[in-house]
């Protein structure tokens, strides 16, 4: 496995010192991100289309470095009923990762209006009343699945192989069943993000989700979930106070191994293995407690620690 990390866990640093600081850390790649809910402070997407010269450029500035780019991120929700800037972003995405030979692009599945005309996206997580069922029906039928049989024609147009959804809440893709699902629809081009972060505040378990996806992991985000138990015993998971506010919150995003600790980390590298999962490790940081760049390192330091490297080499003795 290789580690690297997302950009935009540091932000307010400018892309070179994202860069001194990747190399400081021993990582060896970075996911960059383009857009849709990230204000891509490392990465111009519109100055990159189509020149050249400037994409040889942050290329240079990589391999300057010993750094490989992983993946670009365009997370966002990309089937937003009222704003289609989100979908453009996505598109914009794959073209660059063409043209820069980049094969893999992370994102998210999207999530459209509840049914034609609405303005606002609608998440439906129960199966009653009656109305969700066509909502459902509305979103994967005439929204989901005709869009991403576009986008994989689009990718496959550019020489993108590989599309790494993020089992995301308020998306349409979030789970298991909802990648294989999308994924039987559209073909192989799409793959699972998996992100244990999320999961975990779904009350799914992360080691399971790698055994069931097998070859249709992509990619993974190293993101931790703080569970506090006293406030989701009394309100559930269902959370939707402020992210800042984390001693109000039943879950919030922490930094690596201050929610789960080193042995889970150590069994989830290992499930992923056993899942023919060989690739990427992109630590995610977004904890609001602590500082972006010590969370990182923190989390840096875990993953060195637990992470399979080297090749497998065992062999029964001839005996």
């Amino acid at each position: 496995m290789k580690l690297g990390f997302v950009t935009d866990s540091l932000g307010s640093l400018g892309f070179s010192e994202v860069l001194e600081h990747a190399q400081r850390l021993g990582v060896s790649g970075l996911e960059i991100n383009t857009g849709g809910w990230s204000t891509a402070p490392h990465l111009d997407l519109k100055g990159l289309l189509g020149c050249k010269a400037a994409q040889k450029d942050v290329a240079r500035q990589m391999a300057d470095r010993g750094l490989e780019i992983i993946s670009l991120n365009a997370n966002g929700n990309p089937l937003h009923p009222t704003q289609p800037q989100q979908g453009a972003c996505l598109e914009d995405t794959i073209r660059l990762a063409g043209e820069m030979g980049i094969g893999k692009v992370c994102t998210m599945s999207g999530l459209p209006a509840g049914r034609e005309g609405d303005l606002m996206p609608n998440w439906v997580v129960a199966s009653w009343p009656p109305e969700t069922q066509e909502i459902l029906r509305y979103q994967w039928e005439e929204k989901l699945v005709p869009y991403w049989t576009r986008i994989a024609a689009l990718a496959a147009e550019c020489g993108v192989g590989q599309i790494a959804l993020e089992l995301h809440g308020s998306q349409c893709v979030y789970n298991v069943p909802t990648l294989l699902r999308l994924r039987e629809a559209v073909g192989p081009v799409i793959g699972a993000n998996l992100d244990p972060s999320h999961l975990f505040w779904m009350g799914a378990d992360p080691l399971a989700a790698a055994e069931a996806l097998g070859g249709a992991i992509y990619h993974v985000h190293a993101k931790d979930t703080f569970l506090n138990a006293p406030v989701q015993a009394v309100g559930s998971l269902l959370e939707t106070g402020s992210l800042m506010d984390i001693p109000a919150r039943s879950w919030s995003y922490i930094t690596l191994g201050f929610g789960h600790g080193e042995q889970w980390w150590r069994q989830f590298c290992y499930r992923l293995k056993m899942a023919g999962y060989d690739g990427w490790l992109s630590i995610e940081h977004e904890d609001v407690l602590l500082n972006s760049l010590e969370g990182l390192e923190k989390s840096v330091a875990l993953l060195q620690g637990v992470m399979p490297v080297a090749a497998a080499d065992f062999a029964p003795q001839a005996i």
